[in-house]
């Protein structure tokens, strides 16, 4: 039995205190997320059959929204910054960097499963930029030794 299966009883419970509620797809699928770490196949059915929507308008709705993850996500989540700001103060030349100490294309993991790397269009810090986002914690005005620095703190900790 797959691992997810173990939370299915977690997302019954959710989806009865939703019930009836408008709008509660989006609170639905990141609960979901928060619980579990991604969106598991194994609930889109459950989640369909309770919201009387069917399973491709969900599946829809779960690729438009970049944050929805659909498969287990990487232990480091890796977020470079791609606007105006941050591609002003080299955000390219380290997304260059990343892409090449990773062996990565722009949306991709790591095969051992330790980092994923994710283009955004901003992370707010435009007053610091370039900048990235690690697990959640904004790393600004960042250059290419404290990058660096970044990843090699990734590998020791895998």
């Amino acid at each position: 039995m797959p691992n997810e299966m173990l939370h299915l009883p977690k997302v019954d419970c959710l989806l009865k205190r939703y019930k009836g509620s408008p709008g509660a797809l989006l609170p639905i699928l990141h609960e979901i997320q928060e619980t579990i770490g991604y969106i598991p196949d194994a609930v889109i059915p459950e989640i369909a059959h309770a919201l009387n929507q069917s399973q491709a308008e969900l599946r829809g709705i779960i690729s438009f929204y970049h944050d929805f993850r659909t498969t287990p996500p990487a232990r480091h989540i890796l977020r470079l910054c791609r606007a105006e700001s941050c591609k002003s103060r080299g955000a390219e030349q380290l997304a260059a960097q990343l892409r090449e100490r990773l062996q990565l294309d722009d949306h991709g993991s790591s095969a051992d499963g330790n980092i994923s790397l994710r283009p955004v269009y901003c992370l707010g810090a435009c007053a610091c930029s370039p900048a990235l986002e690690l697990d959640g914690q904004v790393h600004a005005r960042l250059n290419a030794e404290r990058l660096d620095a970044l990843l090699d703190a990734c590998r020791e900790d895998a």
